[in-house]
């Protein structure tokens, strides 16, 4: 249990991207059997990177972890930009 406790926010963190990533597929009315797929697609690639590519990615590890953030970042201002609409016809 002590070796996975390093990964403890990678697995907080992963989880609230996919929770953004799905708002914003509800939102988008896509088909859930589809956007599945994709996140199932996604998770495969990303561990076939994450497997393969460590090594040569370490020295690197500064600019992914800063991108990362910011991705999700832009991704929560574009989901309450989207959402700005409905919530101001609401109050009217």
């Amino acid at each position: 249990m002590e070796e996975l406790k390093q990964f403890l926010a990678l697995l907080v963190f992963g989880n609230i991207e996919n929770l953004i990533l799905a708002a914003q597929g509800v939102a988008a009315h896509v088909n859930p059997l589809g956007l599945a797929c994709l996140s199932l697609c996604a998770v495969v690639f990303w561990l076939l990177i994450g497997t393969f590519g460590t090594k040569i990615a370490m020295k690197y590890a500064r600019y992914i972890n800063f991108i990362g953030g910011l991705a999700i970042f832009i991704l929560g201002i574009q989901a309450m930009m989207e959402s700005l609409p409905g919530m101001l016809a609401f109050f009217h």
